[in-house]
């Protein structure tokens, strides 16, 4: 399946960025410019959207809700 491919590596791509970050390579300098890569909370926010996709992809999208008194 193409589309779960591509949110597996999407969730690859994720995850070493923020595995960077976590290593202390948030925010660098070349020169007189300043670079800074994403912010940790974004990306832990499309870490669990990504793995959201593909659990629904991976279990046929079947779901059940459980609901308590009204």
């Amino acid at each position: 399946m193409e589309e779960l491919e591509i949110l597996r590596g999407q969730l690859a791509s994720v995850r070493e960025t923020i595995a960077a970050i976590e290593g202390g390579a948030q925010e660098y300098q070349i020169a007189n410019r300043r670079i800074s890569k994403a912010d940790l909370a974004t990306l832990y926010k499309r870490e669990a959207e990504l793995k959201a996709s593909i659990a629904r992809l991976e279990d046929g999208g079947v779901y059940f809700a459980e609901l308590g008194r009204l």
